[in-house]
Parts: structure tokens; C-alpha cells; sequence
């Protein structure tokens, strides 16, 4: 049965038909095979998404879009740029930097690239920046949007492994300003190197003026992760006050979302929320069947045998999500894989909220990589530019996220540090 899903699942990859839909047909088919009642498909499908913390996803997909549209990202650019615009490589220091700040509210890597890039690309290439590479900038710094909290993939991870939200949001922070950290440096070094960006202060305003124009949209972060960490509110709790939150500086205090802009906010909304939790659906269907297969605990008991140190596993691991991550979507990979591999990194003695960060890391990575990395059609889209263009100035990117992925898996303290202090463990 295992194998005859997986093979539907690889057949339905190559024809090109939806990872939801490809996902969801090899369950079914699975369910037939052994000849069970085809009620346990919409059981599943319901339990998989009746969970409290999910609720968390279309409410932190509506504040990004709310932040978008509200001139949120706007003056978030504005304020990066007074920060670093004034140095050769600023304005591509100041892509990645807006990235992290929008990160700390959105969660989700397709609306920081749309609502970053749409301000920053045509900023970048106006500068003097080539298309192609100021299109793989956004996709690549867009990835933060995944990685520092909150996070869609980190509830998604914390649901699948049952595994601390707060804990794995915490964690986040310091592989995000790593990750934040090394993209600047290689910007700003390649910039100099390539002579570009010498004019990259023209028009930038000064710090007050960015600061005071941006303090509504600064104080965002605060409220949302302050509330999380202070233990005021939930993780769920704090997307709805980030709605509100974008909903009422947008509409009352920059006043750039009009009654007209609600509907096509709630509409694109509706859609993204709509298609994550179809695949979580069928993800979860998915995962219940080989589970009761007995396939984690087979796949388990291999790894452990071949694999015979956490330095090997969490480099055979890697390696098998970097490819997994170019063709499943992040969410339904981790819903599928978590439950069967967190068992075997805590056999290895890995931290489950450590090995959260390495998965989730390392299948933003699919965000950026060819064939199916949403982050490359959002930002070409943005760049009206195609997908082949930019594949030669994405590899460096890539190679920098990959330098920093291994330095979080073997490197615990990256990611544990900033979370043992606030839970004292």
C-alpha cells in the first residue's frame, strides 16, 4: 500500500497536477488497496485541520495582506533604507533588513515578497541594480518571512510533532538574524565587488523622519512578540491582534485601505488560507495511513541503523530534505515527515525544538529552489521576469542559506540559546 502512494504521489509530481490534489489522490488510492471505508478520508481530513493552533494561518496570511495594502511595507522600507541607504549595497542591505522586520508580523514568505519586493525590485533596478539579480535578492531575503517568528511552517512543525509554538517561535530568532546577518554581508561585499550601488542614498530620508513616519508600523513586532513571550496571549491569539492591529493603522491612522481594498484584501486571503489548508488536509490523510503502515517506525529503525551518530543523521537528513524541499510544498512535507523523523532525532539526543529549526530552515530552501519554489513565481511575477533568468544570480544565495543551515544543525546553541534563558532549561 506504502509503495503504491508513493509511487501515485510521484506519478501525479511528474504530470504536473497540484501537491494538494497529488497528495490527496495517492491517500485515497491507499484507503482502496486496503479495502477500508472511505469515511476515514473525510475523518482525517477534518481532524487534520481541527486544531486549535491552525487558526493561527489565515489570520497571520490576513495581516500580511492588511500590512501590504496599509502602507505598513512601505515605511518599513523607508526605515531600513534611513538606516543603510547612506553605504555602497545599502538599498540590497535594506531588501533583507525591511525582510526581517516584516517577518516578525506576517509569518509567511509570499507576502513579504510581494509586499516587500513590489516596493524594493523597481527601487533595486533603478539603481542600477540587473533584474535577475535584484529578483533572486527578494525571493532569497522573502524566505525570513519563515524562519524568523512568528512562522506558518513553525505552527505547522509544533502541531505535527507536538512540540512547544512558543518554544519553536523563540528558537527562531537567532537562526532568522543569522541567516539576516550573513545575506547583508554578502550583498553588501558582492555590491562592492561588482561596483554597483554607489547612489544607493539618493532620496533616502533622514533617520527622525523614517522613524517617526514608521512608528506605528515598528511598534507591530512589539506588541505581537512581546504579547507572545510575555505570556499575555497565545500564538493564535497574537495573529488575530495583528489583524486588528494592521487593520486599524492602515484604515485609521495612514488611511490607505479604502472600504473598496477590504474586499479584494479578504478574497486573496480566503484563497491562500483556502489552499494551505486543503494540503494540510490531505497532508494529514496522507501521514495517518503510513503511519498506521508502520512506515515512520520502519524509516525510523533504518535511520538509526545506518546512520549511527546525530552528526551523520542530521547530515543524511539534510540532504534528503534539501530535495524533498525543490518538490513538495513546506507545509505538507512537514506535516508528512515531522512525525516520522522527530522520534529518531530524539533517539540521537537532538532537542526536538532544535531539529524544528533544522527542518523548517531547510525546506525554506525549497522556497527558492527550482522546479516549484513559490518564492521565484511570486518575485518574478513582481520583476516581470521569467523563472530562467535569474537561476545563475540565485545559485551565490543559495550557497550563503546553505552555509548558514549548517551552522544551525551543528551549532544547537544558534538556536537553543535565546530559549533555554526565557523557559530556564
Amino acid at each position: 500500500m506504502s509503495l503504491a502512494m508513493l509511487i501515485t504521489m510521484l506519478v501525479c509530481f511528474a504530470l504536473s497536477i497540484s501537491i494538494a490534489v497529488s497528495i490527496g489522490l495517492s491517500a485515497i488510492l491507499g484507503i482502496q488497496i486496503a479495502n477500508a471505508n472511505m469515511l476515514i478520508s473525510v475523518k482525517e481530513m477534518f481532524n487534520s485541520i481541527n486544531k486549535f493552533p491552525l487558526a493561527a494561518i489565515p489570520f497571520f496570511i490576513l495581516a500580511g495582506n492588511l500590512m501590504e495594502t496599509g502602507g505598513i511595507s512601505k515605511r518599513l522600507v523607508e526605515f531600513s533604507k534611513s538606516i543603510l541607504g547612506g553605504i555602497q549595497g545599502g538599498l540590497p542591505m535594506t531588501c533583507v533588513l525591511t525582510c526581517m522586520i516584516f517577518a516578525a508580523v506576517s509569518g509567511s514568505s509570499v507576502a513579504t515578497t510581494f509586499a516587500i519586493g513590489a516596493v524594493l525590485i523597481p527601487a533595486l533596478i533603478k539603481h542600477g541594480y540587473p533584474r535577475p539579480w535584484a529578483t533572486a535578492l527578494q525571493a532569497t531575503a522573502a524566505e525570513l518571512g519563515v524562519i524568523i517568528p512568528p512562522s506558518i511552517p513553525m505552527i505547522l512543525f509544533g502541531v505535527a510533532a507536538e512540540v512547544s509554538i512558543g518554544e519553536l517561535f523563540i528558537a527562531g530568532v537567532g537562526p532568522g538574524i543569522l541567516i539576516g546577518v550573513a545575506l547583508m554581508i554578502f550583498v553588501w561585499a558582492y555590491s562592492k565587488y561588482m561596483g554597483w550601488g554607489k547612489n544607493d542614498g539618493d532620496g533616502r530620508l533622514s533617520f527622525g523622519k523614517a522613524t517617526y513616519q514608521a512608528g506605528w508600523a515598528l511598534l507591530m513586532p512589539f506588541i505581537v512578540l512581546g504579547g507572545i513571550y510575555g505570556g499575555i496571549f497565545t500564538p493564535t491569539e497574537a495573529a488575530a491582534v495583528a489583524v486588528l492591529y494592521s487593520f486599524i493603522v492602515g484604515t485609521l491612522i495612514y488611511r490607505e485601505i479604502g472600504f473598496k481594498d477590504i474586499y479584494t484584501i479578504l478574497r486573496k486571503s480566503v484563497i491562500s488560507s483556502a489552499v494551505i489548508m486543503f494540503i494540510i488536509a490531505n497532508a494529514g490523510m496522507f501521514a495517518f495511513l503510513i503511519t498506521r503502515a508502520g512506515v515512520p517506525g520502519a524509516i525510523g529503525a533504518w535511520l538509526q541503523e545506518i546512520l549511527q551518530s546525530p552528526a551523520y543523521f542530521l547530515l543524511g537528513v539534510n540532504a534528503a530534505l534539501f530535495v524533498i524541499g525543490m518538490f513538495i510544498e513546506t507545509g505538507a512535507a512537514i506535516i508528512v515527515l515531522a512525525p516520522i523523523l522527530v522520534p529518531v532525532a530524539i533517539h540521537f539526543g537532538i532537542d526536538p525544538v532544535h531539529f524544528g529549526m533544522v527542518m523548517v530552515v531547510n525546506l525554506a530552501l525549497g522556497m527558492i529552489t527550482p522546479p516549484f519554489g513559490v518564492n521565484l513565481f511570486a518575485a518574478c511575477t513582481v520583476a516581470k521576469i521569467s523563472l530562467d533568468r535569474i537561476i545563475k544570480d540565485l545559485i551565490p544565495f543559495i550557497c550563503v542559506i546553505l552555509t548558514c543551515l549548517m551552522l544551525i544543525s551543528y551549532v544547537p546553541v544558534i538556536s537553543l540559546a535565546l530559549r533555554d534563558l526565557v523557559y530556564n532549561k
